[in-house]
């Protein structure tokens, strides 16, 4: 097993679709249709996992550094090629924002139109902004994310439009190399991997690919799923779709995940679970990865973390040294309101060198 993630010719990465093409469903044929997306940084914890109780080697595999600051470029990548491949020439997805700001992107590198449907008021101001300025056709709906991907399913299955949403085989296809390279860096599979939970689909792809790896002999273990749903949008919780979704966490405000089933399947079989955190623990765990670890997330990804201490205290992983995994999913500046929000406002001084210095206690 290689210490790190395959590079290409001149030790050059080359993105997802090339530096895997033979775990993913790609010929020749396949364009090319990336931003040189993956081989993001699985960074070990400096502070949080040391703070656990237990024996916890912690890291974060930090999505947020990829092309649009989220881990859905991983999945775009694939699912915009493919969709170029067989002709199409627009693209469809409902989005709490990360999947309209990759769907955009990569459709305009395509040359692609890009059309997203997102709810009205619910979608952070960074995000919106990457789907605008990549030129796609953003539509408000008023209703929730849940409303909008009814209507994407509906205009796709009728209409010559591509899905690009997490329902696309290609997408998974492409998010589970994130688990490739999770292995690849720590040499073998974690022992526990933790992320969000919204529409289900990542969890579910990061299931994908440490099986898949598994099978090829390429890790001796695969990890087992831990996924974290905000309080007020837990669906696989409680067994059953929530209405009216809520949380700060915007990326996983989804009340019916379009991959339930399938997340499901992949906590059973790994022997994991799905749990509720609070949006108090969310934003605690947020200000906490900003803070202490020098990692700048958005609230989404503040879940799995949560997730992780709320375990750890519990004694979930016991006595034994276990290695534990957490998505990172996209990168702070996604939401800008939000850190702003939680963040005491500047001091202000004049240009004076004298003032600033006893500011400063100096």
């Amino acid at each position: 097993m290689n210490a790190n993630p395959p590079l290409g010719p001149a030790g050059r990465w080359r993105g997802v679709i090339e530096e895997y093409q033979d775990f993913l469903p790609v010929t020749d044929k396949t364009p090319r249709v990336t931003l040189l997306e993956g081989n993001t940084p699985l960074i070990p914890s400096r502070s949080i996992g040391p703070s656990l109780p237990g024996r916890i080697q912690l890291y974060f595999k930090y999505e947020g550094v990829n092309p649009t600051g989220s881990f859905k470029d991983r999945g775009m990548t694939m699912a915009v090629a493919k969709a170029q491949e067989e002709g199409a020439q627009m693209t469809m997805c409902a989005s709490t924002g990360n999947t309209s700001a990759a769907a955009a992107a990569y459709s305009a590198a395509a040359g692609m139109t890009a059309i997203v449907l997102i709810p009205d008021g619910y979608v952070a101001l960074g995000k919106l902004a990457q789907a605008l300025s990549h030129g796609a056709r953003v539509i408000q709906v008023a209703g929730n994310f849940d409303d909008c991907l009814h209507l994407v399913r509906e205009i796709t299955d009728n209409y010559p439009v591509t899905l690009v949403n997490s329902l696309n085989p290609y997408r998974m296809e492409g998010q589970k190399t994130a688990a490739f390279e999770v292995c690849e860096t720590l040499g073998w599979a974690p022992d526990f991997h933790a992320l969000p939970v919204g529409n289900a689909g990542n969890i579910t792809a990061y299931w994908w690919g440490y099986c898949e790896y598994y099978e090829q002999g390429l890790v001796a273990s695969r990890p087992r799923m831990l996924g974290f749903q905000a309080a007020g949008a837990a669906p696989m919780v409680h067994g059953k779709p929530v209405e009216n979704p809520e949380t700060v966490a915007t990326a996983i405000r989804i009340g019916n995940p379009a991959r339930w089933q399938d997340a499901a399947q992949a906590v059973e079989e790994s022997d994991g679970l799905v749990q509720i955190v609070t949006d108090d623990e969310i934003l605690a765990a947020y200000s906490e990865l900003a803070g202490t670890e020098g990692i700048f997330v958005e609230p989404a990804s503040g879940a799995g973390v949560a997730g992780v201490k709320k375990l750890a205290v519990q004694g979930f992983f016991g006595d034994d040294p276990v290695t534990v995994v957490c998505t990172l999913t996209g990168h702070g500046l996604k939401d800008p309101d939000r850190a702003v929000a939680l963040t005491a406002e500047p001091d202000k001084a004049p240009a004076d060198l004298q003032t600033i210095v006893q500011m400063l206690g100096l």
